[in-house]
């Protein structure tokens, strides 16, 4: 006889685990199912955790190298270690994967170990068992996306799990894909000595960031040492012993080109992971593009049956679908979960950083409401000074008439840490005056938020 729960949550990553938590918190019996040896799915274990610790760790070898002396701070003889480098990764990596694991002791969930498949509407097979609950979350996440004519085999063309894994610094890396996680990659290794290039389809990168924050990264990544190749696609990429000769041609069609590489990361995006889940089974629909369809409480079109984060339409973001997670636990308690998604924070972790929530001045101007905009260069902060990190600038989007704020759009140091006072403001319906009229602390980083909110305004003090 199947066991039994009242909510089973497949994949535990960021969305899953979290919404299995809250699911517990809320008197449910849950069980989540994971076929990693390890809990917390791409993001803790192959994603955003070990992604951060080399960023982290390449920052302070690149600032021991090149800024401690403006610090007068005298440091001879540096070296890189990335074998200790990469093993500190796996520590951060190991301690938040057991501290999931611990969570789910704390909370009473049941790990099931294995792959799921769906045998019918509420029940899942798991490591040849079966198991029903009232309420099935699909959480499976995602995967990196495939390009025609470039075969991964993870040792010289990688994709972000590979990439993570180098045991030595490649001299030339070619990046296939400008977005957040090619160019955060790509800083990680231009840091350690990489030469690093970018092939873009697009003609410019971040496609996703204000026009304005894409073209100041571009400016600034240059000056760190990047080449970009935009408005470019590869045909194709072929090892030749140690080394990965790329064809490519512009995007609009033209003569086409080599380029000669010791490591290729792709990092063109991701797609919905649902492989094996056997969702025909269930009857659970999925749309175009493979992601799993929802409704605006993310059921399915089987009762019963929900899903959440990466494998449905939206933002592939951690936090995203942690929000989720959190929103659907209380819907099925019969609470008022919600997700304000024109509040979502999105960050790219390169140094200086970027980040944004709400509206790009395109879309707003696309969407033809009338808008003022308050900008502030951290060149004009005095903390920034301090630190000597003034590259960059907040940028504010406010509706004309009612100042209502629509838009904040930061690169510089800390902005992913900044953005989240901005996330407060369009969470709350504040304007830029709101914003403006709050006191910060002085010298902080976060005056430059307060001064762009003045310029939206016409009356920027430091400027």
């Amino acid at each position: 006889m199947a066991e039994t729960f009242d909510v089973i949550v497949i994949g535990s990553g960021p969305g899953g685990y979290i919404c299995a938590i809250r699911a517990a918190q809320l008197g449910f019996k849950v069980a989540c199912v994971e076929k990693r040896a390890t809990l917390g799915g791409t993001c803790l274990n192959i994603g955003c955790i070990p992604s951060k610790a080399l960023l982290h760790s390449s920052e302070i070898f690149y600032d021991a190298a090149h800024s401690l002396k403006d610090h007068g701070i005298e440091v001879e003889g540096i070296k890189l270690d990335l074998a200790r480098m990469q093993a500190r990764k796996g520590e951060v990596v190991a301690a938040n994967t057991k501290g999931v694991e611990f969570l789910f002791k704390k909370n009473r969930i049941t790990w099931l170990k294995g792959e799921a498949k769906f045998i019918d509407t509420n029940k899942v097979e798991v490591a040849g068992k079966a198991y029903t609950a009232n309420h099935i979350v699909i959480a499976t996440g995602s995967d990196s996306m495939p390009l025609k004519g470039v075969d991964v085999d993870e040792k010289h063309i990688v994709t972000s799990t590979g990439a993570l894994e180098l045991d030595k610094v490649p001299g030339h890396l070619v990046v296939i894909g400008g977005g957040v996680i090619g160019l955060e990659l790509g800083s990680v290794w231009r840091r350690l000595g990489a030469e690093v290039t970018v092939i873009e389809f697009l003609d410019h990168i971040a496609p996703t960031m204000d026009a304005d924050i894409s073209k100041s990264f571009h400016q600034i990544l240059t000056r760190q040492g990047f080449t970009f190749k935009l408005g470019h696609k590869v045909t194709s990429a072929n090892t030749k012993g140690d080394s990965v000769v790329l064809t490519l041609e512009p995007a609009n069609g033209g003569a086409t080109e080599t380029i000669t590489a010791d490591v290729v990361l792709l990092a063109i995006g991701r797609h919905a992971y649902t492989e094996g889940l056997n969702l025909a089974a269930a009857g659970v629909e999925i749309d175009e593009r493979g992601r799993v369809k929802i409704g605006p409480h993310f059921e399915t079109n089987v009762p019963g049956v929900y899903a959440i984060g990466d494998v449905v339409a939206g933002a592939m973001l951690a936090h995203k679908a942690e929000e989720e997670g959190v929103a659907l636990a209380e819907i099925l308690a019969g609470q008022a979960g919600h997700v304000n998604y024109g509040a979502i924070p999105s960050v790219v972790y390169t140094w200086p950083e970027a980040a944004c929530v709400g509206q790009t001045e395109e879309e707003v101007r696309a969407a033809g409401i009338a808008y003022r905009v308050g900008k502030f260069p951290f060149m004009a902060n005095g903390r920034a000074r301090a630190m000597g990190s003034t590259e960059g600038f907040v940028k504010l989007i406010a509706e004309k008439t009612t100042d209502k704020l629509l838009g904040a759009h930061i690169i510089g140091p800390e902005a992913g840490t900044l953005i989240a006072e901005c996330v407060t403001a369009i969470e709350f319906g504040a304007s830029a005056e709101d914003v403006a009229r709050i006191c910060h602390a002085h010298p902080t980083l976060s005056e430059a938020v307060k001064e762009a909110a003045l310029a939206a305004d016409g009356r920027a003090l430091h400027i």
